[in-house]
């Protein structure tokens, strides 16, 4: 795990934060995590292919998952509702595309995968033998926990286009 990789999420997430949801967030401490991660009420997860590769998780509790939604519609909002459950899975996929933006400035391009959301505490999931990369990004609604477990891939020299495309089978 390279901790270059981290800088361009917690840049994207404070950024995305502050200019969708008019809320700001500071950085609390980096931590190493092996072990599976436990879901929070609400986890944002996307995948990277690419010059980087693995996954990216952001955790959030409902508190925070409400004011960011409630200040993007401008209404309070009581529970996460589909609407709500889109809108989150549209922030992680804003923090994840301008992240690999930023990654690619930096020599690092890849793609990302459609977010998905997983909803509920208490659920297992691992990144196998890949260690994430923890930080908190704390708000006054609670935290934002980007967990990251990506490494720099394995073809990282190869573009899409250069991958040559099989002949089509002729049939009849």
């Amino acid at each position: 795990m390279n901790v270059k990789f981290l800088n361009p999420f917690l840049e994207a997430a404070t950024e995305v934060l502050l200019a969708e949801a008019n809320v700001g967030a500071t950085r609390g401490q980096i931590g190493l995590n092996k072990d599976p991660y436990i879901t929070e009420d609400v986890t944002v997860m996307l995948s990277l292919v690419g010059a980087v590769d693995g996954t990216v998780f952001y955790a959030l509790g409902n508190p925070l998952s409400l004011a960011l939604i409630g200040n993007m519609l401008g209404e309070k909002l009581e529970s996460v509702t589909s609407l709500a459950q889109s809108g989150l899975a549209e922030l992680g996929n804003v923090i994840t595309g301008r992240a690999s933006v930023k990654l690619a400035q930096a020599g690092f391009e890849s793609q990302i995968s459609p977010p998905t959301l997983l909803l509920g505490k208490g659920s297992t999931l691992s990144t196998l033998d890949m260690p994430r990369l923890v930080v908190a990004l704390n708000t006054d609604h609670g935290p934002l926990t980007v967990h990251l477990a990506i490494r720099e891939g394995r073809n990282a020299a190869a573009k899409a286009a250069q991958i040559a495309v099989p002949a089509s089978p002729k049939f009849g």
